[in-house]
């Protein structure tokens, strides 16, 4: 579970910070760009310290050695593997993917723009009003 956990958060993380350049007006692929420079550091910090925490059960011996052995190296090798995969798979399927896709904020823009342009003033139901005739 700590290493899908692990992958998906980078992953998770990367897509979000692109996801906010692009509402900024980024193109695809310079918010993938800056996105994984600007992430990079924290992933490898989390990847690392998640190693650094698993190599004492791969070296460590005594009783039921060879178990907390063997969890040690799938944690270590896992997370060395699943940060590779995160930091060049996800921005590559990104730049792939979100070229067919808007901004995230742009519908929400477009619908408060259409809200904004249809709304009823609020002395609508005011005595003598009379809405402007349509054209």
């Amino acid at each position: 579970i700590i290493l899908v956990a692990l992958a998906t958060k980078n992953g998770i993380l990367i897509v979000e910070f692109a996801n906010q350049l692009r509402d900024e007006g980024r193109s695809v692929r310079d918010a993938i760009v800056e996105a994984s420079e600007l992430r990079l550091r924290p992933s490898l910090m989390t990847s690392f310290a998640t190693i650094a925490g698993a190599v004492p059960l791969m070296l460590g011996g005594g009783a039921g050695g060879e178990t907390r052995s063997t969890i040690g190296v799938v944690i270590v090798f896992g997370v060395l593997g699943s940060t590779a995969l995160t930091l060049y798979v996800v921005p590559v399927f990104y730049n792939l993917l979100a070229r067919f896709t808007r901004s995230p904020e742009e519908l929400s823009r477009q619908i408060e723009a259409y809200e904004a342009e249809h709304a009823e003033p609020a002395n609508a139901n005011a005595p003598g009003y009379a809405p402007k005739a349509a054209e």
